[in-house]
C-alpha cells in the first residue's frame, strides 16, 4: 500500500504546518532580515517549537526544550534534524523581532479567510462586523511586587499584562492584537486601530471614549457599546418607550442621546447616537 501524506493519521503539528506554505515564512524572513544572526535557528525552527510548545501545552522554554530532546529522532515528520539548544532558543525569543511572526500570521489570514467563516452569522447582512475585548495575565505578584497596583477597595491586582484584540466576528480570528501593562486603561487600545468605512464594532463599556465616538461617527465607522452608570446625556428624541407596558420584555426603550465631551483645547463638543434599554 503505497503512503500518503495528506493522511489523517499523520501528527497534529505536522498536518497543520502543510498549511504554512515554505514561501511564506521565507518571505517573511526575508522581509524582516531575520534568520542574519540566528543561522543556529532559523526563522522555520524557531515558529515550528513554539507551536510545539503551544499544541503540547509547555508552561516555559525549559519545559518545551526537554520535550523536544526526548522527542528527537522522531521529529522529522516536523522537518527538524534535532530539538533546538535552550540557550539558542531564549536569545532568539528575546532578539528575534515578533514582526517576522506577525508577518506570517497575516500572510495565513489573508490566504485562508475565506475558508473559515462562522457558520452561526450567515445571513447576516453586516460583513465587517468586528468585537473588541481584553484579558489580563497575570505576572507572578508575589514576586514581581511592582507590577501593576493594588487597588484601595479590595478589589483584585492588576498586575501584569493586559492584552488588547480586535476580532473578525465572521472567522473568529484575530485581526489586530496589543498588549500594555495591566495598569493601562482600556479605551487607549482605541487610538490604534485604523478600520475603513462601514465596519461595525461591538465591546463593552470600559472602551468608553466619546471623543473616539465623534471621530468614528465622521468617518462612518459604526458602534454597539453599553452605556456607563454615570454618564451625563441629554434625551433628543423618543423612537419607543414600552417601560408602562404591563410585562414589557426585551427591548423597553429606543431614544436618541446627545453626549457631551471636552477636546484637547478645551472646547465643549456634543455627540448625537442612538440608544436603546432593556
Amino acid at each position: 500500500m503505497s503512503k500518503n501524506n495528506n493522511l489523517v493519521g499523520q501528527p497534529i503539528l505536522s498536518q497543520i504546518l502543510s498549511c504554512v506554505p515554505a514561501s511564506v515564512i521565507s518571505g517573511a524572513a526575508r522581509k524582516h532580515n531575520s534568520n542574519r544572526y540566528y543561522k543556529k535557528l532559523p526563522l522555520r525552527v524557531h515558529l515550528v517549537s513554539v507551536l510545539y510548545g503551544v499544541f503540547n501545552y509547555c508552561n516555559g522554554l525549559r519545559e518545551l526544550c526537554e520535550g523536544m530532546l526526548g522527542c528527537e529522532g522522531k521529529l522529522a515528520h516536523l522537518g527538524l534534524d534535532n530539538a533546538p539548544p535552550r540557550s539558542t532558543f531564549g536569545d532568539a525569543n528575546n532578539r528575534r523581532s515578533y514582526r517576522a511572526f506577525e508577518t506570517i500570521y497575516f500572510e495565513l489570514l489573508k490566504r485562508y479567510h475565506s475558508f473559515i467563516s462562522d457558520s452561526r452569522l450567515r445571513g447576516l447582512s453586516i460583513r465587517n462586523l468586528k468585537i473588541i475585548d481584553s484579558t489580563t495575565i497575570g505576572l507572578f505578584s508575589d514576586i514581581l511586587r511592582g507590577v501593576g497596583r493594588n487597588p484601595l477597595d479590595g478589589s483584585r491586582k492588576k498586575g501584569g499584562i493586559k492584552v488588547h484584540a480586535l476580532m473578525d466576528a465572521f472567522s473568529g480570528v484575530t485581526e489586530f492584537v496589543r498588549m500594555t501593562a495591566a495598569i493601562v486603561h482600556d479605551r487607549k487600545f482605541l487610538y490604534h486601530l485604523k478600520l475603513p468605512a462601514e465596519s461595525f464594532l461591538v465591546f463593552d463599556k470600559g472602551y468608553n471614549l466619546y471623543s473616539q465616538y465623534a471621530r468614528w461617527t465622521q468617518e462612518r465607522v459604526w458602534f454597539v457599546t453599553r452605556m456607563r452608570t454615570n454618564a451625563v446625556f441629554h434625551v433628543t428624541k423618543v423612537v419607543t418607550d414600552n417601560t408602562r407596558k404591563k410585562d414589557a420584555k426585551d427591548i423597553l426603550k429606543e431614544q436618541y442621546v446627545t453626549v457631551a465631551y471636552k477636546t484637547n483645547s478645551g472646547e465643549i463638543k456634543r455627540l448625537l447616537y442612538y440608544c436603546y434599554g432593556y
